[in-house]
């Protein structure tokens, strides 16, 4: 074989390498990209899941449940973006939130709550990655990712309310032991992901 053929074919072998590293990076962001539109559609669902109270308008949902779960099983970046891409679809009318959609939705009471989701995941999902990954971390990252939860959406309800002790009388006393609830399904769902994962690898 002489040496222009050799050269040819190195050029040939290198180019069709090059192809396949363009082929995989497009089926990679491909499958990332429904990941993300799968979670953020995993929230609207849980979203559905909601019971209006009538001493507070903010209601009881499972939606923070979904947030965490996107954060513990999809890590911070994934998850931080699809909970964007929630707020956007609701934003845009569809009908993700629990009892309404559009922009006047996202600055009505339940607006800080709403805007604190993608951080919310994100925490969730920062803390829990670097982590053992069992039951006990999972459940601690949700801890820490609900109360910077809490801290967003009573500080909107505080400035919306024009009072405190109304943004607290509004969404928190109500919500406790739900919250407790949710952080423990959440971690078990996570932990036994994980172990699932662990079993299989």
């Amino acid at each position: 074989m002489s040496r222009a053929t050799t050269e040819t074919l190195n050029e040939t072998l290198a180019i069709d390498r090059e192809q396949d590293r363009v082929v995989d990076a497009r089926k990679e962001l491909a499958k990332q990209a429904a990941i993300v539109i799968a979670a953020s559609l995993f929230v609207a669902l849980c979203a559905r899941v909601s019971l209006p109270l009538p001493f507070t308008p903010v209601p009881l949902t499972l939606q923070n449940f979904g947030v965490l779960v996107v954060g513990l099983l999809l890590g911070s970046r994934r998850a931080f973006a699809a909970l964007v891409l929630y707020l956007v679809e609701g934003a845009c009318g569809l009908p993700v939130f629990s009892l309404g959609s559009g922009v006047a939705y996202l600055l009505g009471p339940t607006g800080g709550f709403l805007f604190s989701y993608p951080f919310v995941a994100l925490v969730a999902g920062y803390l829990y990655e670097r982590s053992t990954r069992g039951f006990a971390w999972a459940a601690l990252s949700s801890v820490a990712a609900e109360l910077l939860l809490f801290a967003g959406g009573l500080s909107w309800l505080a400035v919306f309310t024009h009072s405190v002790s109304l943004a607290i009388r509004y969404g928190l006393y109500w919500f406790v032991f739900a919250e407790v609830i949710k952080v423990l399904m959440a971690a078990a769902v996570a932990a036994r992901w994980r172990q699932r994962r662990s079993s299989q690898n």
